[in-house]
């Protein structure tokens, strides 16, 4: 075993240079994993600039295709509800009723009031208003109108028109549906 010994200074140590081949090989390798460290730290740095790149390409991507998506998603959606209405229609499964109470709600004024329906629907409505009590208001005059189509009504009141037909609503849905982000 080595025998241990200790130096005692005077002074403190002001600098140390180590002078054996030793000494300099570990000083060249500190250096060189130092500048290993710093190539890998700049590969890093240039992966990650990359993939942050990739990252906000993707999320471009991703908007652009949800917005032409969520178009023709709207549009589908709209179909959809077009052919259940018109397939309800067909089989008269739908109460006028409600139909011409919806239209109410836009009129002017419930007083003089005349009612366009599609002649099967003032049939249909004549047969179940005798057998029901009627929520409509008093004082309304129906019409048949051959130009009103199933499942849609016209108002006329003193102070104007009020129409409730099928397309104009699908209208109004699509419209809202291509502003809802």
């Amino acid at each position: 075993m080595p025998e241990k010994f200790a130096i005692q200074l005077i002074k403190p140590i002001s600098s140390v240079k180590l002078s054996d081949e030793q000494g300099n090989e570990l000083l060249d390798e500190s250096q060189q994993s130092a500048k290993q460290f710093e190539l890998q730290k700049e590969n890093l740095t240039h992966v990650c600039r990359t993939l942050q790149n990739a990252t906000d390409k993707i999320k471009e991507f991703q908007q652009n295709v949800f917005k032409a998506y969520k178009e023709q998603i709207a549009k589908l959606s709209v179909e959809i509800a077009r052919k259940i209405l018109m397939q309800k229609i067909e089989q008269a499964d739908y109460e006028i009723e409600t139909i011409i109470k919806e239209a109410l709600k836009d009129a002017p004024t419930h007083q003089n009031l005349i009612v366009h329906l599609n002649p099967a629907d003032l049939s249909q409505y004549q047969k179940v208003g005798k057998n029901d009590k009627s929520e409509l208001p008093d004082g309304i005059e129906f019409m048949a109108d051959s130009t009103i189509g199933r499942a849609e009504c016209r108002i006329e009141t003193p102070k104007g028109i009020v129409e409730l037909s099928i397309e104009e609503n699908l209208d109004r849905i699509s419209k809202a549906l291509g502003k809802v982000e």
